[in-house]
């Protein structure tokens, strides 16, 4: 048999053979007893490891106390700063709810804005479209009557035409028959003439100041010594209307030509020249001012009245 075949079978049986045979436990007891220590030493081992043990045992436990005060420490200052941070986070919460509110707040009212924007320029634009058709209608409107109004116009300047050739003919007619008595009743005639004429323009001055009585008519007459009116030296005469301050010069006739509007043009910036001061308005009363005469008037900002009524309204 091998020694391992007997280790491992004395390995199995020598318990149960101990257990009947006392022997042979002594022998066993004698055999190991270099090698195990007694009981003496073996309580001695076992009170110093017991103490050893105890001796860990308490460092452990303060070690553990010691662990369990920092953990306790840091766990408190660890729920504080949890404590804070969440009320921090709260805050922070708040604010940003606040902040949401306000954004919305603003976003609601920037688009009720918005949309009103839109509404005022939606009706400013359907405004303007309305407008535009009105101004589109007026100017359609008005070129029709301004091609109404030419189409008269050249048919009145046509007449107009007709009535002046008629008129000629009727004045060269009157001017033959007139030169059959222009030697015997020329001078008479022509006195009568500036009696008349004074007549009217006394007669005009009357009838504005019974119209309008706060007015004030004068008949000047200047003395054009270098001849800036006629071209040569020669009395100027003027009719004056004051109202309220306002200086009016009149030209106060019977009929009134073409050369006339000119005549009275130049007699006006001679009267500023020499007195110094800016004639306020214009004016020309006659019954009878011819149509070129009109436009001359028109052109000079002359103003052109038929009537002593008419023109005392317009003071």
């Amino acid at each position: 048999m091998s020694k391992q075949s007997f280790r491992e079978q004395l390995r199995r049986e020598l318990p149960e053979l101990l257990q009947q045979d006392s022997s042979l436990r002594t022998l066993l007891v004698e055999v190991v007893r270099p090698y195990v220590a007694g009981k003496t030493e073996t309580d001695s081992r076992f009170e110093r490891l017991l103490e050893e043990i105890r001796h860990q045992q308490e460092a452990w436990n303060r070690r553990w106390e010691e662990n369990q005060q920092r953990w306790e420490e840091w766990t408190r200052q660890w729920n504080e700063k949890l404590e804070e941070d969440r009320r921090k986070w709260e805050e922070s919460q708040r604010r940003w709810e606040e902040s949401e509110q306000r954004w919305e707040e603003w976003t609601r009212q920037w688009n009720e804005k918005l949309e009103e924007d839109r509404r005022k320029w939606e009706e400013n634009q359907q405004r303007w479209e309305e407008s535009e058709q009105r101004w589109k209608e007026w100017v359609r409107q008005w070129n029709e009557k301004l091609e109404e109004d030419r189409r008269k116009w050249e048919e009145n300047e046509r007449r107009w035409e007709e009535n002046q050739k008629v008129i000629n003919d009727i004045l060269k007619e009157l001017r033959e028959q007139r030169s059959r008595y222009d030697q015997g009743i020329g001078a008479l005639g022509a006195r009568w003439g500036l009696q008349a004429e004074a007549a009217f323009r006394s007669g005009v001055a009357g009838i504005l100041k019974a119209v309008a009585p706060e007015v004030e008519v004068l008949h000047v007459v200047e003395k054009d010594e270098k001849g800036e009116v006629f071209g040569h030296p020669d009395q100027v005469e003027l009719d004056l209307i004051i109202k309220d301050g306002l200086l009016i010069l009149a030209e106060i006739k019977s009929s009134v030509s073409k050369s006339d509007v000119y005549t009275f043009e130049r007699k006006a910036r001679f009267y500023e020249k020499h007195h110094g001061r800016k004639v306020d308005r214009l004016m020309i009363i006659s019954p009878m001012v011819d149509f070129r005469a009109r436009q001359a008037a028109e052109k000079l900002g002359i103003e052109v009245y038929s009537y002593a009524e008419e023109a005392a309204e317009n003071l």
